[in-house]
């Protein structure tokens, strides 16, 4: 708009102020104006009612109009943009009285959430049960007691559905633990096995199952090592 006017960006931030105030709003149905102040805002550029519209200076008024004018037109254009890439992304969201979900927290800097503090937070904490469903978008949950001070119910966009996983449920083992609080960690059985051929020599390795340990942790070792220590 700036390079439209052919001037310094700063001397037409009050235009660009005006009309954005002045525009219907869908999601508090009226102006912003209006909302905060309670009536239209009433100036010749913007008058209620037509007929009690003064000119004051009207070539001024008139060059004035002609910018706003613009300016709507460009407000118009990037709401109706952001709308379409917003309509794409967004899909009804629902969920049932006794699902887990997740809880989005999204600490910002500096601002500690449910005793998240740090850039390295998560994103969402959880999971937790819904107890209720109020109106179509709000949804009570059960918080442990650290948090009773919280209030409990939230909107359904900071929820995200949790998909049930038998791989999530963590089996319990005891260990045998040393004098020292050590235990000794001992291979099941070998999963895989591989060559490493240098230049000179060639290298054998092996994929080994750990007793304390699940599938997706089992960890390569020269095969030499493993015969030396355990066979």
């Amino acid at each position: 708009m700036c390079d439209d006017f052919k001037g310094n960006w700063s001397d037409h931030l009050s235009l660009i102020e005006f009309p954005y105030n002045n525009i219907y709003q869908s999601r508090i149905g009226m102006a912003p104006y209006e909302a905060l102040y309670g009536i239209p805002c009433r100036t010749p550029l913007c008058w209620a009612e037509v007929s009690e519209r003064s000119v004051i200076g009207p070539h001024m008024v008139q060059e004035t109009t002609e910018k706003i004018g613009i300016i709507q037109d460009r407000l118009r254009t990037a709401q109706s943009r952001q709308k379409s890439y917003a309509d794409v992304r967004k899909r009804p969201l629902e969920f049932q009285i006794g699902e887990n979900v997740f809880l989005r927290v999204s600490p910002r800097p500096g601002i500690k959430r449910f005793g998240k503090k740090s850039k390295l937070a998560p994103r969402y904490i959880g999971t937790f049960e819904i107890l209720q469903r109020i109106g179509e978008v709000a949804y009570p949950l059960a918080l442990p007691t650290k948090f009773a001070d919280i209030h409990n119910v939230f909107h359904v966009s900071m929820l995200c559905k949790y998909n049930a996983d038998p791989s999530h449920i963590i089996e319990w083992r005891d260990l045998q633990l040393n004098d020292n609080v050590s235990y000794e960690e001992k291979p099941l059985r070998v999963v895989d096995s591989k060559e490493q051929v240098l230049r000179s020599k060639t290298i054998k390795t092996v994929k080994v199952l750990w007793q304390h340990h699940g599938s997706e942790e089992a960890t390569w070792e020269l095969e030499s090592e493993i015969r030396d220590k355990y066979l």
